[in-house]
């Protein structure tokens, strides 16, 4: 990004309710912004995020709070390169929050319903929702990564990682899908083989799941 030109915004809300605070933190973290002390941050001079900001300041205006909008055409080169590396670091350590959401999570969950036997077109629709919701998580950060942060490429591996376990669980549906019938014939959910089933299942102790997928404590990102 040659040339850059950036804004500089310090802003002051009421401290009560604590909740516009925060609002604003929110919308401004959301955007990207790099914070360079309470209530003062920075971001590069892009149409898109002019607009974004000319909203917050609005809402800043509407909660009763101050603030002014510097447009900074240039840094000096020692103090732009530092600038330019803290937004990396911070588009970074989000990577790494979606990298972890892979590793522990989403793969964790499908050897589990593996472990489970759980082959239902209903688990395989949660599992692709999940994934869904990553990925697009992943693309809102990437909208703000205007200065390419390193980690970007491992987050895409680990999608694509993640595709391949959802496809590996979804032809297992299938296969059992297509296997209602056992070779003789029985119907495997028929009253008159439900003793036998009964008898030859193996005992398992009830999985205790997470928080709510969609409820909170759920990490997955909008």
């Amino acid at each position: 990004m040659a040339n850059r030109e950036w804004l500089v915004l310090v802003y002051r809300v009421p401290s009560e309710p604590a909740s516009r605070r925060v609002a604003v933190w929110r919308d401004l973290k959301r955007l990207g912004a790099l914070y360079l002390q309470q209530c003062v941050c920075i971001l590069p001079r892009l149409d898109s995020v002019a607009d974004e900001v000319s909203r917050i300041t609005r809402k800043i205006e509407a909660m009763g709070g101050e603030f002014t909008v510097f447009e900074q055409p240039r840094l000096a080169p020692a103090d732009e390169e530092k600038i330019v590396e803290a937004f990396r670091g911070l588009r970074d350590k989000e990577y790494a929050e979606i990298v972890e959401e892979c590793e522990t999570k989403f793969v964790k969950e499908v050897e589990f319903e593996h472990f489970r036997e759980n082959y239902t077109f209903g688990e395989a629709e949660e599992i692709a929702q999940d994934l869904e919701k990553i990925r697009r998580w992943y693309e809102a950060v990437q909208a703000r990564d205007w200065f390419r942060a390193g980690r970007a490429g491992e987050v895409a591996d680990w999608l694509n990682r993640c595709a391949e376990l959802l496809a590996r669980f979804e032809e297992e549906v299938y296969r059992r899908a297509g296997s209602d019938r056992d070779e003789d014939g029985t119907v495997p959910n028929d009253p008159s083989s439900l003793d036998l089933f009964v008898r030859e299942a193996p005992i398992r102790p009830p999985a205790v799941r997470g928080a709510d997928r969609d409820g909170e404590g759920s990490r997955y990102r909008e």
